[in-house]
């Protein structure tokens, strides 16, 4: 892995080598979460649009690093709010920090921001495109709870039209030989984009319009969305779909032993509070691991090297 810094916009950009040397830093600042590897590093954090976890998993993960963060949660207290363009933005904090993670509502932002700076962009999210930290800490949850990433049948159920979390992580699945199977109402269907990227990839996949028993049974991860009401234009089309597909506790009987259950949180009503209790349930601890892949990530892109990496 290259030693110089670099942005982390795609996950459909990252190699297999990139992907897993990410995941074996993961499981280094999960052993070792606290460090001085940033000391006197300045990140800063843009959110052009509200977020909870993903922000503070980005700040913890630089506070524990020991740098420092600058930025704002809430782009109406920004130079934007009066009329400051997104390049002005980028290249006037790029004066300040040494890293900016960016969440955008429009797709492409990130991209474009690392084309404007020399300054490493993270990508935080933008729009319905990508996102790929959090597609780094599915990954790494996805390994620590099944011990592989090779050969899994992944269930993806709920939003799969404009989740963008669904879309990052079937991308860099590429890799690994999964089986999908895609559970969604026909409005909110998985892009016939991303179905052409499976084909082309030779990846199985399936798609349904029930969350039935047998689809259940098969799964090694189920991977629940919520739908997102700031995603549609018409209030009447998000209340027709957003309660179609909820999962119970009862619907668990069918499960192997194996089965985790994921979230990218936060969760509506698609998973009732009676699964929280049951062992497949790993979406808290998901949020957990969202801090270590993201001092992956943070190291990575700022080309610092850490101890103990290769196996």
């Amino acid at each position: 892995m290259s030693s110089s810094a670099h942005s982390f916009v795609s996950i459909a950009q990252a190699s297999k080598e990139q992907i897993e040397e990410l995941l074996r830093r993961s499981a280094y600042f999960e052993q070792h979460p606290n460090s001085e590897l940033l000391k006197g590093r300045v990140v800063a954090t843009l959110f052009f649009e509200p977020s909870t976890r993903t922000r503070l998993s980005f700040e913890t993960a630089v506070n524990r690093l020991g740098g420092r963060v600058i930025g704002f949660s809430d782009a109406s207290t920004s130079s934007t709010s009066k009329g400051e363009t997104l390049n002005d933005t980028i290249k006037m904090v790029a004066n300040y920090a040494d890293l900016i993670v960016m969440r955008h509502y429009l797709e492409g932002a990130a991209q474009w921001a690392s084309e404007v700076t020399d300054v490493p962009i993270v990508n935080a999210g933008d729009g319905a495109n990508q996102h790929p930290s959090q597609t780094m800490l599915d990954l790494y949850s996805i390994l620590k709870t099944q011990g592989r990433l090779e050969g899994l049948t992944i269930t993806m159920v709920g939003d799969l039209k404009y989740g963008r979390t669904v879309h990052s992580l079937l991308q860099a699945m590429k890799f690994f030989r999964p089986k999908f199977r895609f559970v969604a109402s026909r409005e909110l269907a998985m892009p016939e984009e991303y179905l052409r990227f499976c084909r082309e990839n030779g990846i199985e996949y399936e798609e349904h319009t029930e969350f039935s028993p047998e689809v259940i049974a098969e799964s090694d991860i189920i991977y629940m969305t919520r739908v997102q009401r700031e995603r549609f234009a018409d209030p009447l089309e998000y209340e027709k779909v957003k309660d179609l597909y909820t999962l119970r506790k009862s619907m668990l009987g069918v499960a192997k032993p194996n089965l985790k259950i994921l979230h990218p949180l936060p969760r509506v009503n698609e998973i009732d509070r009676d699964v929280d209790s049951c062992p497949e349930a790993y979406y808290f601890e998901q949020a957990r691991n969202g801090v270590f892949a993201r001092q992956a990530i943070i190291t990575d892109a700022l080309g610092i090297e850490i101890p103990d990496t290769k196996h």
